[in-house]
């Protein structure tokens, strides 16, 4: 039986290696590059003649990545949790409570996640110059809440579904408020499901590109798509070891978001999936 199984792990594994080894790749060529000397990045050869981990060191005083990665930072947590916050007690009504007008606010939420940034990026940058907000990036991240809140809004509905009411009305009856009911019964379940709306905003915020190249004008004031792209645009010379360095360093936290919140993501992906 139990060389059975490991038969089984093996020819499970044997299919997933072309998987595992396309997904792979681009990171392996990132690395390989940014431990490079700048001599051998543009020869052939697969393996590096000697590795340069001075490289990292390097690219952080040379790019000011460390200001970039703090305003990554702190825009994306900040349209992490100004989503939440906002939009966690709207789909708590939108599962809970019927009101005029649901089904169409409904339509409302998805057809907004239609809508690509680009379109609004002219009208979003007039409004933040004439508030004196070009450069904040707290108005960058007020930006990201706006556009993140009707995707968290749909997607915790969705699990907020999945949670029986019966819970909440049995704690009713023992006595409990409907906000003691939710702070103690309601919401200590929902975290999976939290947890995962939670990493895809951050990812959307992280990621994001066009509002902050129009907002932002300052190198101090960058967030990271924009300083990788500033290494590459408009140069003569591009430092691919440098470039490297900085992509793989910038896969970073979101690597750590994942490796902290994977046991939520995958119990609220399992949520989502029984209704």
């Amino acid at each position: 039986m139990r060389g059975r199984l490991l038969l089984r792990s093996l020819l499970i594994w044997l299919l997933l290696l072309p998987l595992v080894i396309v997904t792979l790749f681009p990171f392996a060529v990132m690395f390989v590059t940014a431990v490079k000397a700048p001599a051998e990045v543009a020869t052939p050869s697969w393996w590096p003649g000697s590795f340069h981990w001075a490289n990292f060191a390097d690219m952080w005083v040379a790019t000011g990545f460390g200001h970039a990665l703090w305003n990554s930072l702190y825009v994306s947590v900040l349209a992490m949790v100004g989503a939440l916050v906002v939009a966690t007690p709207a789909a708590y009504a939108m599962s809970r409570f019927r009101f005029a007008g649901q089904g169409g606010f409904r339509q409302f939420l998805l057809v907004s996640q239609m809508i690509s940034p680009i379109v609004l990026v002219l009208g979003l940058f007039r409004l933040i110059a004439a508030l004196g907000l070009v450069e904040s990036t707290t108005a960058v991240g007020g930006v990201y809440v706006a556009f993140n809140v009707a995707f968290v809004v749909w997607m915790l509905q969705s699990y907020f579904n999945a949670i029986p009411p019966e819970l909440e009305e049995a704690a009713w009856m023992e006595g409990a408020s409907r906000w003691v009911a939710l702070r103690r019964i309601f919401l200590p379940l929902c975290l999976p499901a939290i947890a995962v709306t939670a990493i895809f905003t951050f990812i959307n915020a992280w990621n994001e590109f066009i509002v902050a190249l129009t907002m932002l004008r300052s190198q101090e004031s960058y967030t990271l798509p924009i300083r990788l792209f500033a290494l590459v645009a408009g140069r003569y010379t591009i430092e691919w070891h440098h470039v490297m360095a900085a992509v793989l360093l910038a896969t970073l936290p979101v690597v750590v978001v994942f490796s902290w919140l994977q046991r939520y993501l995958i119990r609220g992906m399992a949520m989502g999936a029984v209704k």
